[in-house]
């Protein structure tokens, strides 16, 4: 990590139903010889010495990419917002990095920027692409639990919506950044 950013938590979300990928458990898929999620994992390992995997199955074979496992608090797959206060619940920092399982491409600067410009205006920071918020690119602080809870006790399920109830900090990207791709669908693998 860069010496003048603070320590943070990786928050990896693996919890989903994995609908487009034919139900299989997306983190787990394989590409290039590896599960999706420790293509993630090499990337964070050396950022932080708190990384959470959530995920909602195969718990066991997560458990290596991780210092903590979390599980959403609802079954039946309730969407990333359960997922991020599960992870924020055990944060063992005040800043926590979210990333996706999928996402096998994102890298270092990316992370480190995220974290600078959050931790420079003190809210949260969500990569923009195109003019649209990528709520798997984000960096939290540990205080928005509330309002993320909030929301959800109001019936809120989106990650992005309970998140933009707060101040927000873009890290714009361009449309085809290869670091932001998520391989969400069995042809994206390929």
């Amino acid at each position: 990590m860069h010496p003048a950013l603070p320590p943070c938590s990786i928050l990896i979300l693996a919890g989903g139903r994995g609908l487009r990928m034919g139900g299989r458990d997306k983190g787990l898929v394989p590409w290039r010889g590896e599960p999706l999620v420790a293509h993630v994992h090499r990337v964070v390992r050396p950022l932080s010495d708190d990384v959470v995997v959530s995920c909602n199955r195969n718990a066991e074979q997560y458990r290596p990419f991780a210092d903590q496992l979390v599980a959403d608090a609802e079954a039946d797959f309730p969407g990333p917002l359960a997922g991020v206060i599960a992870g924020l619940a055990v944060a063992q920092h005040e800043w926590v990095v979210v990333l996706a399982c999928d996402a096998p491409l994102v890298d270092k600067t990316l992370i480190e920027g995220l974290l600078s410009l959050a931790v420079a205006s003190d809210s949260t920071a969500m990569v923009r692409q195109g003019g649209y918020w990528q709520p798997m690119f984000c960096v939290l602080p540990r205080s928005v639990l509330p309002v993320l809870q909030q929301a959800w006790a109001e019936g809120e399920r989106s990650l992005q919506k309970a998140l933009l109830r707060g101040a927000m900090q873009a890290l714009d990207c361009g449309k085809a950044d290869p670091r932001l791709s998520n391989f969400n669908s069995p042809d994206l693998l390929a």
